[in-house]
This record gives structure tokens, C-alpha cells and sequence, in this order.
């Protein structure tokens, strides 16, 4: 069982890593072929109905997730604080770079990387280039700043790996608030420390012209805000005069998840009927606003109740368990026991090899078990996978699109991006790792 466990997995890993099948087709059509194989016949049905009855709520609450803060974004709610911050960073990019990482954790608030590069990285572009600010800096702020912020627990990894170990994503997520705050002060000193050595060389280069090239573009950054501001503020979606009921509910929808008032679930769709009855009376708006965002909502659903497949197969057939023992007695203790605090130190190099579908459903569970076996708490695994594993790391890897769109929007080279910010981003992630062992997140 355990080696049909392994040989599965490898299986699923390989086809989705080598683009040979989808991640939906992989993570059903092999475990499905593994059982049968195995001579569970009939009983792979009730396998992948357990699956899909545990993966259920977490893809429920992705869904409305994705169309409550695609209806806020449609709205502009975010509009006014994004101006504010490019006003207040002037033109000194010690403040430039710390409200770059402002700036990109309010827009990450939907948990989507590509959309978050999309609206952040175009706003800020012309004032770094006017300032003649590196924009390696400006794609490694952003790119810490959205990593950190990926786990919140609506975001893809917190989500996948609530979903592969069957954990409430509350009960996941909650021990991890104040890593995350650290992990993001770290992020803000970072960037004004990048932010004084930009100072520093604006300074050196500093001559009379250049003094005049200053006044430039202390007048372009002010197009940049007055463009910014304007944009877009004809659209049909636009609602500047609902923005203090927005705000409102987004903090509303937001504090009744995290103190456990509401489930994840229904404060998502409780706020998606708030949504559209503020801003969106007609039914036809309301309408097109939802199909603005099914496509996303819907396809990441789909990869979801795919890996309820494959976990359900894993875990009901007896896989798991068998893989879990036995990586156990192939382990040492000493390491094993150690299995947390290790896995927080290595999870954002990878980010570089795995992506993520592959870890949370293929690899995640199996460590997961290797931890049940020495008495550790499944929960504190997938936390220290939280640590780096597409969260820290999901702007560096080459296995996600967001990363090619970061450097694409930017200008830069992959490379260069790659060598410039992974070594901060891995302080990052050890920093988190570290606030949580001194915080006892890992602990049984």
C-alpha cells in the first residue's frame, strides 16, 4: 500500500510538473486508476464522495472569496487609499519603497498575485522610473510584500493546505496572525532600508540639472496620482459614494471570520449579497459584475474538488496511513521530531521546485502523516509549509504565472529578479519560521 501510495504520487507530481496532463486530470484520473488497480472497485465511489463532501466548504468559501473582493475591486473601494499612499511617498524613496509594500498588501487583499502585480506595479512604474529608482527594487518590494500577504486564509496556500489535511482554515490560520505581522514588519524595514541606500545613491548623483530633473518628477509623480485617481472613474462599476459602506463591510466580513463569529464560508457570502445590494442595484449589473469573476472562482473550485479526489483516494484507501508509517521508521527521531521547524526553514527554496498544487496535495499529506506518527500535530506541518512554500516564494518561482507577470510589468529580467530577491525573501521566510518556534506554533 505504502509503495502504491508513493508510485501515485510520483505519478501525479510528474504529469502536472511536466505539463503532460492538467492538474484536474492528474489528480483524478491516476488515483482513480491506482484504486482500481488496488481491487477497491466500488468502493473508490465512496472514496472520492468522502473526498469531495471534506473539500466542499473551502472550495465554497474560495468561490465567494474571490467575488467578494472582485466586487470591491470593480467598485474602486481601494482606489482612494492607493492615492493617498502615492501622494504621501513623494518623491523619497525611503517612503516610496515602504508605501510600495503598503500599497501591494491592500491590493493583495483578494489573494490573487497576478491581479495584485497587475494594479500595483503599473501605478508605481512611471514614479520609480522618473526617479530613476532601480525597478529591481520596486519588483522585490512587491514581490515580499504579496508573498507574506498570501497567507491570509483565503489565499491559495493557506486554502490548499487547509484543504489537503481536512483542517478549518480558521484553525489553521489563527496561530499564524502574529508570525504574518512579523513577517510583514520585517518586509517594511526591509524596503526602507532598500529605500535609504536608493536615497543614498539619488543623492551622490545629485547635480545642479539633475535639481531641476528632481522638480520633473516631483510634477510627473503628480500626473501619476492625477492619472491614477482618474482612471477608470466613468466605468459602470465605479462607486466613490458607497465608499464608507464598502470599507465598512470588507473590515465587517473580515473581523467576524477571523474572531470565529462567522465561518469563512458564510461571511464571504453573506458579504457577496451585502456587495451587490450597496453597489449594484440592477439585476443586469449585478450579473455581469459576478460573470466579471466566475472564471477565476470557477476554475480554482475545480482544481479543489480535484484534489478532494485525490486526498479522498490517498487517505480512504489506506495509501496515506501506509506512506505516513512508513516514512516514519525511515526516519530518525531526532529529525522527525524536528519535522516542523525544518520544513519552515526549506519552504520557500520550494517554492522553486514545486509548484503549488503538487506540495499541498501531493507532498503536504505525506509529511503531514510522518508527523502524526511521532505525535506531532498535523496542523503545525502545513503551518511551517505556510512559512515559504508559494507564499514567500510564489513571485520568485518559475511554476507560476504571477512571476513572469511581475518581471513582464517591471521590465526586468527573470534572472536578475531571481537573484536579487530570493535571498531577501528567504530571510523573510526565516523570519516567520523563527517567530513561530519562539511563539510555540509548532509544538504539539
Amino acid at each position: 500500500m505504502a509503495l502504491a501510495g508513493f508510485v501515485t504520487i510520483v505519478l501525479v507530481l510528474a504529469a502536472i510538473l511536466s505539463k503532460k496532463l492538467s492538474p484536474l486530470i492528474a489528480m483524478v484520473a491516476i488515483p482513480v486508476g491506482a484504486a482500481l488497480l488496488l481491487g477497491f472497485g466500488g468502493q473508490t465511489n465512496e472514496f472520492i464522495v468522502s473526498g469531495l463532501v471534506a473539500i466542499a466548504p473551502i472550495a465554497v468559501m474560495f468561490i465567494f472569496a474571490i467575488l467578494f473582493f472582485g466586487i470591491m475591486n470593480d467598485a474602486k473601494v481601494f482606489d482612494p487609499i492607493v492615492n493617498s499612499i502615492l501622494r504621501i511617498v513623494g518623491t523619497d524613496p525611503r517612503k516610496i519603497l515602504p508605501g510600495t509594500a503598503i500599497l501591494t498588501a491592500i491590493v493583495h487583499l483578494d489573494g490573487s498575485g497576478a491581479s495584485t502585480f497587475l494594479i500595483a506595479i503599473p501605478a508605481l512604474k512611471p514614479l520609480y522610473e522618473k526617479l530613476n529608482i532601480d525597478l529591481k527594487l520596486l519588483a522585490c518590494t512587491a514581490a515580499m510584500s504579496a508573498g507574506v500577504c498570501n497567507l491570509l486564509p483565503w489565499g491559495g496556500p493557506t486554502i490548499r493546505a487547509a484543504s489537503a489535511l481536512n483542517i478549518p482554515v480558521l484553525e489553521l490560520y489563527r496561530p499564524l496572525i502574529a508570525v504574518q505581522a512579523s513577517g510583514f514588519l520585517f518586509v517594511l524595514v526591509t524596503a526602507y532600508y532598500l529605500g535609504k541606500r536608493a536615497y543614498r545613491k539619488q543623492t551622490l548623483n545629485l547635480s545642479a540639472p539633475a535639481n531641476n530633473n528632481v522638480c520633473e518628477s516631483k510634477e510627473a509623480e503628480n500626473n501619476v496620482v492625477n492619472d491614477n485617481m482618474t482612471k477608470n472613474t466613468n466605468t459602470e462599476f465605479n462607486k466613490p459614494q458607497y465608499f464608507a459602506a464598502n470599507i465598512t463591510l470588507t473590515l465587517l466580513v473580515i473581523g467576524l471570520m477571523i474572531t470565529g463569529v462567522l465561518q469563512p464560508v458564510v461571511a464571504f457570502m453573506c458579504g457577496v449579497v451585502a456587495a451587490l445590494l450597496i453597489n449594484y442595484r440592477e439585476i443586469d449589473s449585478q450579473a455581469m459584475c459576478i460573470n466579471n469573476h466566475a472564471k477565476t472562482a470557477i476554475s480554482m473550485a475545480v482544481i479543489l474538488f480535484a484534489a478532494g479526489v485525490f486526498s479522498g483516494i490517498l487517505k480512504h484507501s489506506g495509501m496515506l496511513a501506509a506512506m505516513a508509517q512508513t516514512g516514519a521508521e525511515a526516519m530518525p527521531s531526532a529529525l522527525s521530531a524536528q519535522l516542523p521547524a525544518l520544513l519552515g526553514f526549506i519552504a520557500m527554496p520550494l517554492s522553486l521546485l514545486f509548484d503549488p498544487d503538487s506540495f499541498y496535495f501531493g507532498i503536504l499529506p505525506v509529511l503531514a502523516g510522518i508527523a502524526a506518527e511521532n505525535n506531532l500535530p498535523q496542523a503545525a506541518v502545513a503551518q511551517a509549509a505556510l512559512m515559504g512554500q508559494m507564499t514567500t516564494g510564489f513571485a520568485v518561482s518559475p511554476l507560476t504565472p504571477a512571476t513572469f507577470l511581475l518581471v513582464g510589468l517591471t521590465g526586468i529580467n527573470l534572472a536578475d529578479h531571481q537573484r536579487f530577491t530570493i535571498p531577501l525573501l528567504l530571510i523573510t521566510s526565516w523570519v516567520m519560521t523563527l517567530t513561530a518556534i519562539v511563539l510555540g506554533v509548532f509544538k504539539a
